[in-house]
């Protein structure tokens, strides 16, 4: 899951990254809403976490913007301001949460995978292809009953690979899911990964799951 950052304190923005890297989000961050307003129209994020009081545009005119695009991305305010008509103000202007600094971690984590299981509510909660699956929440992956132990990248990898099942995704749209902004286009880490993720998922098993397409990408699928 990739999310988006919009804050001006960079001390509170880079330890917003640190501690949602260490949860394995792909994280990007923006330090005015000018810059914010722009990644969330032209990059695909998952989640944007927004404060309001920024330079260049303040966010509830980016929450606003984004909500006229038709950008739908769940976006989370988290702001010094307090009183309820701010609250009020931030929901209508199309915010789907609002978290008052200072805040714990803790609860941040949980409100924000309780809006991307509300973004995702399509989606089965457990992810299956064959005897592969994987638990979102539990952050858990079985593979014929056998617990696989994965780094919070490769998890990530997989998961979007499953979200996707037969489907071919590109290096590309993992990169632009997995990694944040900053990523090289023109390094071979995806393909290191998905190493990593074979010798993890398909070692000791005749059916390979994880697929090579020659020329375009990977593939996780059954047939």
């Amino acid at each position: 899951m990739r999310i988006l950052v919009i804050e001006d304190d960079r001390r509170i923005a880079n330890l917003l990254k640190k501690g949602l890297v260490e949860e394995g989000y792909a994280v990007d961050l923006a330090y005015d809403g000018l810059e914010g307003q722009y990644l969330g129209e032209s990059e695909d994020y998952d989640l944007v976490i927004l404060d309001l009081l920024l330079p260049k545009v303040d966010g509830l005119t980016v929450c606003r913007k984004l909500r006229e695009k038709q950008i739908k991305i769940p976006i989370l305010i988290l702001t010094a301001k307090i009183t309820i008509d701010d609250r009020v103000e931030g929901l209508n202007a199309g915010a789907d949460d609002y978290l008052v600094k200072p805040f714990s971690f803790r609860e941040l984590t949980a409100r924000i995978n309780a809006l991307l299981r509300r973004s995702k509510e399509t989606l089965p909660p457990i992810l299956k292809v064959a005897d592969l699956e994987l638990d979102p929440a539990k952050h858990l992956v079985k593979r014929n009953s056998r617990t696989i132990d994965l780094s919070a990248k490769e998890f990530a990898i997989l998961e979007y690979l499953l979200r996707n099942k037969n489907q071919v995704v590109t290096r590309m749209m993992i990169l632009e899911h997995v990694w944040d902004y900053n990523f090289d286009p023109s390094s071979n880490i995806v393909d290191v990964f998905i190493t990593h993720l074979r010798k993890k998922i398909d070692n000791g098993d005749k059916e390979k799951l994880i697929q090579t397409i020659h020329g375009v990408g990977f593939k996780l699928s059954d047939e």
